[in-house]
């Protein structure tokens, strides 16, 4: 039986922003279950962290079939959470799902095509509990499989009730722009596009994603806005016992170098003249910008959490900030393009 209840206050001080031209508001910041969900860490700490974000006014859940580790222990714990603690809120929670990438060697486990998308749906919605998510999204593209197939399938999940919105995820803007006319002459217009963007990954302001946005009217959900934690202070002057770079297959101790820690120390100054952490300054950063509907954060702690949130609490930055952060923050800083 649970002992959870929700902060009476949770959407006091909460901020939400409209989801292009949609009639959905989501936070600013939504929660993201894609690394450190899985049963390789405590399950006690994994849900006070999911409760204290509800608790914040963070409404959002993001998961995928590929998160874990192993594949699909995210949602398993989250619906685990769900059917514990959140139950008496479903209504109050926006739940989106992820399939596509490869999650097993069968050819029927990944990949856009009709059978990948709605077999791991239905999937997803046995390990959530649920009998809908509220956005389900095609994960990556796959050119071996007709646009047109992919989109039906996501049209499908609406048809049948199983998802409200559609989104996709690491689509280039070519592929985004087709695949939004696609759906919006289906009837099912798309909702969000999640791709990744920090100071350090630039590509949505380089490749013409957040123009594209504008545009065809659909929001953007940015993931890795701290990229992979090298917008924290974290490895300033070394690489701490237990940090993801001594473990982790998305950020490889090699790029912590010497110009990396010159860059990342310049920002970090920026922020302190703010009164900020580099990682609230980063978080803040994204957020400037009117196409940026969200941004996906994670933790392993309660106090992380809060402290990453808090970067709503500081003033706008400044034109000669942004100049200073564009001098530091120099595109591809650290990461493998």
């Amino acid at each position: 039986m649970s002992t959870y209840t929700p902060a009476d206050d949770r959407y006091d001080a909460a901020e939400f922003r409209r989801a292009g031209h949609s009639g959905l508001d989501l936070p600013a910041f939504s929660f993201g279950l894609w690394q450190k969900f899985g049963p390789g860490y405590s399950y006690d700490t994994r849900r006070e962290i999911v409760l204290r974000a509800f608790d914040l006014g963070i409404a959002h859940f993001d998961n995928a079939d590929r998160y874990g580790p192993p594949h699909r222990a995210a949602q398993e714990f989250f619906g685990q959470v769900l059917a514990r603690d959140l139950k008496p809120y479903r209504d109050e929670l926006i739940l989106s799902t992820k399939a596509g990438n490869p999650i097993g060697k069968s050819p029927y486990l990944k990949g856009a095509s009709r059978k990948s998308l709605l077999a791991s749906l239905d999937h997803s919605l046995r390990d959530l509990g649920t009998d809908y998510v509220d956005i389900f999204y095609s994960h990556s593209p796959d050119e071996s499989t007709p646009l047109e197939e992919t989109v039906g399938a996501l049209v499908s999940a609406v048809q049948q009730g199983k998802a409200l919105y559609v989104g996709i995820s690491n689509y280039q803007p070519d592929r985004a722009r087709e695949i939004a006319g696609l759906l919006r002459r289906a009837g099912v217009p798309l909702l969000v596009h999640q791709p990744r963007y920090s100071i350090f990954d630039r590509r949505p302001e380089r490749n013409g994603l957040l123009e594209l946005a504008a545009a065809e009217g659909f929001g953007l959900i940015v993931y890795s806005p701290l990229a992979q934690g090298l917008l924290t202070d974290k490895y300033l002057a070394d690489i701490p016992d237990g940090a993801r770079a001594r473990d982790s297959a998305f950020l490889s101790p090699e790029v912590i170098d010497d110009t990396y820690r010159q860059r990342a120390a310049a920002l970090n100054k920026i922020a302190a003249d703010r009164g900020q952490s580099l990682a609230q300054l980063a978080l803040q950063w994204v957020l400037r910008r009117p196409e940026v509907t969200s941004a996906l954060i994670g933790a392993s702690s309660v106090a992380q959490l809060d402290h990453n949130v808090r970067a709503l609490d500081f003033p706008p930055l400044t034109e000669a900030e942004l100049a200073a952060i564009d001098e530091h923050g120099v595109h591809g800083t650290g990461l493998a393009l």
